[in-house]
């Protein structure tokens, strides 16, 4: 193993703010060892918020106040305080934490981690839910030491989201075509191969390249150990009334090329990532509730 891959894999490896169990990092013991069981056990204790309905769940506003919870820890801490079961122990849909894709991935991030398997949080788009759009979406990467290979992994999707969204491939080996990290489809739009219209959320009928432009500078976040909200918005991140400059593009399609090779590219996308445009402040705008959050 090369000097620079052995940084780069310890990285990863390592708890970060986002993702350290703190407290609770005994109890991510008792999960399986095997990345299918991690996935379900994390299918066990995390409900999608916005597919609670088709496991017969109604979530008051209440409920979801927990899709705003950014570290593991307090994920954790939510989720023991309603169950104290060991974690490995599904819990009744009813009963699981409301959250989304950024959850179900960043506590699959956690819990390799925890195990000294490097993994990341990946930001970009899944072409797999049945829309002929590419959806706003997260899963998460680790590092396969035998296949010497980065593997995405989507743990959000169980059995019952298979059969819902028809899916045919293996979910804990996610084809680089299905999902696009954000970079590789800001790529793709600025090419030509691909129209930003695609690119989005349908659910709330937005796209375009603000939003590929936005989740590119998540991704770079993530790459860097700070896995935010999907609706956290921060620097130079255009919206839907902020077009992107002709000068951001350039700065975008720099970003895009090192979160497409991030291990090759580490020392440079820290750098760049520091730029006053891209660097994580300390409060970022959730977008989502309207107001500044201090991280």
């Amino acid at each position: 193993m090369r000097i620079g891959e052995q940084a780069t894999l310890l990285f990863y490896t390592r708890p970060a703010a986002m993702t350290s169990a703190g407290r609770h990092a005994s109890a991510l013991g008792t999960l399986p060892h095997d990345i299918p069981g991690l996935a379900a056990a994390a299918q066990g204790l995390l409900i999608h918020e916005h597919m609670a309905h088709g496991y017969g769940v109604t979530l008051s506003e209440t409920d979801r106040a927990s899709v705003h919870i950014r570290p593991v820890e307090q994920l954790l801490a939510r989720i023991v305080a309603r169950d104290s079961r060991p974690l490995h122990v599904p819990r009744a849909p009813a009963a699981r934490l409301p959250g989304n894709c950024r959850h179900f991935t960043v506590l699959m991030t956690a819990a390799l981690r925890a195990r000294g398997i490097p993994a990341r949080a990946r930001c970009g788009f899944g072409g797999y839910f049945g829309t002929g759009m590419f959806e706003d979406h997260w899963v998460c990467e680790y590092w396969h030491a035998a296949q010497r290979r980065w593997i995405l992994v989507d743990a959000q999707i169980d059995g019952q989201q298979r059969d819902w969204f028809n899916i045919g491939f293996d979910v804990t080996d996610v084809p680089r075509d299905r999902f696009l990290t954000a970079g590789r489809a800001w790529a793709r739009c600025r090419s030509g191969a691909d129209d930003p219209a695609r690119f989005g959320l349908s659910l709330i009928n937005e796209a375009g390249d603000w939003w590929i432009a936005a989740n590119l500078m998540r991704d770079a976040a993530a790459l860097c150990n700070t896995e935010l909200l999907p609706w956290d918005c921060w620097g130079a991140m255009p919206g839907p009334d902020r077009p992107v400059s002709d000068d951001l593009a350039l700065l975008f399609d720099r970003l895009a090329a090192l979160t497409q090779t991030p291990d090759a590219a580490f020392t440079e996308l820290r750098q760049l990532c520091q730029d006053e445009r891209l660097r994580v402040p300390s409060t970022v705008r959730n977008a989502a509730r309207g107001r500044d959050e201090a991280l």
